[in-house]
């Protein structure tokens, strides 16, 4: 990870228009960023390419600066709208290769599913791992067994990589989470499906800086 740049994945947001259900997806993740989401994945696997990238632009034009847009596994699209960079997955493009095409500053993640991958990722050109899932989660059903509490804190102990939580995260488990290692929490539903996104972000931010003041 470029040391000069810091990234601040405390409240990271992954978008599912599904869930959102006719609300537009960039009144969500507006609202949600006012609420204090601090990074957006465009994640949305039941569109066309074009449809893709006319969304990566609509929300690449209504987040603020210091919020950076990352593309989920499509690094056609990430280039055309310009954006901050691209979350992998196991079966993605390999990290060596995006990187060459998006350069030295761009925001790059990489979805570990157990202790195997997480070794693996040490040699690979990433700026933070997605722990991925914490708890089981019906918004992703391909990903191996969860982590758990415990293996996410023993991923804490063999990486100085930034680690991002995902799966089943909610305002119940938001505080253990953090206080397990995490430097961030990766949320779909909390906030996509709730009635308000914006106070869904505020609840868990609070939870957030909760857990890191308590140490």
């Amino acid at each position: 990870m470029n040391p000069s740049r810091a990234i601040d994945f405390t409240l990271y947001l992954v978008t599912d228009r599904r869930l959102a259900g006719n609300r537009p997806l960039t009144e969500v993740v507006r609202k949600a960023v006012a609420g204090g989401v601090t990074v957006v994945q465009l994640r949305e696997k039941d569109c066309s390419s074009r449809e893709y990238l006319e969304l990566a632009l609509n929300l690449k034009e209504i987040l603020p600066p210091g919020v950076p847009l990352i593309i989920n596994d499509r690094l056609d699209v990430a280039l055309a709208a310009g954006a901050a960079g691209v979350h992998l997955g196991q079966s993605d493009l390999p990290a060596e290769v995006v990187r060459k095409c998006l350069g030295p500053e761009a925001i790059i993640g990489l979805s570990v599913e157990n202790l195997e991958q997480l070794e693996e990722a040490r040699n690979q050109p990433v700026d933070y791992l997605a722990i991925s899932p914490v708890f089981p989660t019906p918004t992703k059903t391909d990903t191996g067994p969860a982590w758990g509490l415990e293996g996410l804190a023993r991923a804490r102990q063999l990486t100085t990589l930034p680690l991002v939580a995902i799966g089943g995260l909610n305002e119940q488990n938001a505080v253990e989470v953090i206080r397990s290692g995490a430097d961030g929490l990766a949320v779909v539903s909390a906030i996509c499906a709730a009635p308000d996104p914006e106070q869904a972000a505020r609840r868990l931010r609070s939870l957030i800086d909760e857990a890191r003041r308590a140490g």
